[in-house]
């Protein structure tokens, strides 16, 4: 059976992954759904895009994945069917999906919503599932959608280099309230060019040397790794490193900590 992954910034607090789930099974109970997340952080493309690029590589080829983040930007009158690197995606033309790709996509089709039509998420999930379903049918993308469409194109954030220092943004913190900041191994050390280096935080804090994992520093000791995904990131290890250094959390009425959209940076000091 082909897997259909789902990506959303819904949340599970209420109905609405279950509906749209149940809108496509209706449509085509052939596919193997699988929830990639539903906690993507409401309208925060930069979180979607970390999250989409780290998992969709993970996929065999001609997996679909369906994303619903963001779906309503702007009053667009066509959804998204792409291919890229024997992925199939459907997704809302909102610039999103360069951000996941870094780029344009192999191949892309506007799917038309039709006019009149009240515009949902269900009605998106809909359209794109029968996209699906046809891709599945054996047609081409072109017979399915109109290829001649000029998608939105937004880039995912660089961070910013200066001559002795480089300035990241946190792209998302963690269940384990991790850090992970825009840089890349390649950023890093293009910037770095064989210098020292020091990580500043929040309250004094600083790091000179990137970890391999948890394991290299004591219980409780703050470290900087470069994840599974390739970017830099902030833990501390057995703890929790935002709440620890005043990065993108703050206390919630529940006595734990609650989510916001981040634009705190970081920067690393070259010398």
């Amino acid at each position: 059976m082909p897997i259909l992954t789902f990506t959303s910034d819904f949340g599970t607090a209420d109905h609405m992954v279950g509906a749209v789930k149940g809108e496509l099974l209706k449509l085509n109970d052939g596919f193997t759904l699988v929830d990639l997340t539903h906690d993507i952080i409401p309208y925060n493309a930069m979180h979607a895009a970390y999250v989409c690029k780290s998992i969709f590589t993970s996929f065999p080829p001609e997996t679909f994945h369906l994303v619903l983040v963001n779906a309503f930007d702007n009053n667009a009158d066509h959804l998204l069917l792409v291919r890229h690197q024997n992925q199939l995606l459907g997704i809302a033309d909102n610039g999103l999906i360069t951000m996941i790709l870094d780029g344009m996509p192999d191949e892309v089709v506007a799917i038309p919503i039709p006019a009149g039509s009240k515009k949902s998420v269900r009605l998106f999930a809909s359209l794109l599932m029968e996209s699906f379903s046809a891709v599945m049918s054996g047609l081409p993308l072109s017979k399915i959608g109109n290829p001649e469409v000029k998608i939105v194109e937004k880039k995912l954030m660089r961070p910013y280099v200066g001559p002795n220092y480089l300035e990241g943004q946190i792209l998302m913190i963690d269940r384990f309230l991790n850090v992970v900041l825009n840089i890349t191994l390649r950023d890093f050390e293009s910037a770095r060019q064989g210098r020292r280096f020091k990580i500043v935080l929040l309250r004094n804090e600083f790091i000179e040397r990137i970890s391999e994992h948890y394991a290299d520093v004591p219980d409780g000791e703050k470290l900087a790794f470069f994840n599974e995904a390739g970017f830099l990131e902030i833990a501390q290890n057995k703890g929790h490193a935002a709440p620890l250094f005043g990065l993108g959390e703050f206390p919630g009425s529940g006595g734990g900590y609650e989510r916001r959209q981040y634009y705190q940076t970081i920067k690393v000091f070259f010398e």
